[in-house]
């Protein structure tokens, strides 16, 4: 069964990790699809940080573009899927990486692994992009 607009945003808000799918920049390629964490609110956009010179940062820059995907399979099996357009692509920030890392680390990790990641993930860019396409179900219907 489909989620209401309201369940399928309160999922995709939950610190799920997601599986990004892109048009592989790669000549002769299948699109690239790869887990990604992600930061999102009911009714706003969603972002995402990567390597700005990452296969996935290039390919989103040339695309446009992509998609992401969450799921859990207990109690019962449901899934969000969206699709949209880049809407911003910025330059990173130490603030941003702590963010995003809070809402999947626990707190006594957070700033070992930012230190980490800042010192060696190199240039990384913050990608925004807008939901336009949206399919969600809930497979463990009444």
């Amino acid at each position: 069964m489909p989620l209401t607009r309201e369940e399928r945003e309160q999922f995709l808000a939950e610190p799920h990790v997601a599986a990004l799918a892109v048009t592989s920049a790669k000549e002769g390629r299948a699109p690239l699809v790869v887990p990604i964490w992600y930061m999102y609110e009911p009714g706003g956009d969603l972002w995402i940080m990567t390597g700005r010179d990452s296969l996935k940062g290039v390919s989103i820059a040339a695309a446009g573009r992509f998609s992401m995907m969450v799921e859990r399979v207990t109690p019962t099996v449901r899934y969000v899927s969206v699709e949209g357009g880049v809407i911003t692509t910025r330059d990173a920030t130490r603030e941003q990486l702590v963010e995003i890392s809070s809402r999947y680390l626990p707190p006594e990790k957070v700033d070992g692994y930012v230190d980490f990641a800042w010192r060696e993930h190199g240039e990384q860019v913050v990608i925004h992009m807008r939901p336009e396409h949206w399919l969600s179900a809930d497979l463990g219907g009444a």
